[in-house]
């Protein structure tokens, strides 16, 4: 069925039980595992009050240290399932187009992601990677949505 799985996390405890979920189900198919998670560039005109005082340099090296954190989360999970994961940070603009691309170059032929299931206004005003990654993807995905409230 499916022989590499791209499992997206941005570290947050939804993206860790799509995580434990791509986990899994690599195991359970004998396929591989890549874990990707995607920093926005640094930039000079901000709305974040953090990249107003930032530099460029401390930016990427708190994006670095955050993104090994997050991964490593990933490897752990795979490690205490006796599996191996590879893992990628990606410095992009536009994460869903940095999960296609990982998922594309890696030769993936599934990705799994968290969707936060937001609906209404909320949805359009702050989009959705999950969103954009199943509209732009040929690739199938698999959406781990929030256990409803």
């Amino acid at each position: 069925m499916y022989r590499h799985i791209l499992v997206a996390t941005d570290g947050s405890e939804l993206s860790m039980q799509a995580v434990t979920h791509a986990v899994a189900l690599a195991k359970a198919l004998n396929a591989n595992l890549t874990a990707v998670t995607v920093s926005e560039p640094f930039r000079v005109l901000a709305v974040d009050p953090i990249l107003l005082t930032d530099t460029p340099e401390s930016y990427r090296a708190r994006a670095a240290a955050f993104a090994a954190e997050y991964l490593a989360e990933v490897e752990d999970k795979a490690v205490a399932s006796g599996m191996r994961c590879n893992s990628v940070h990606v410095e992009e603009e536009q994460p869903y187009r940095a999960i296609i691309d990982t998922a594309t170059n890696k030769g993936c032929d599934l990705i799994v992601m968290a969707s936060h299931g937001r609906r209404g206004v909320s949805a359009l005003l702050l989009g959705s990677e999950t969103v954009k990654v199943l509209t732009h993807t040929s690739i199938p995905v698999l959406v781990c949505r929030s256990p409803p409230a």
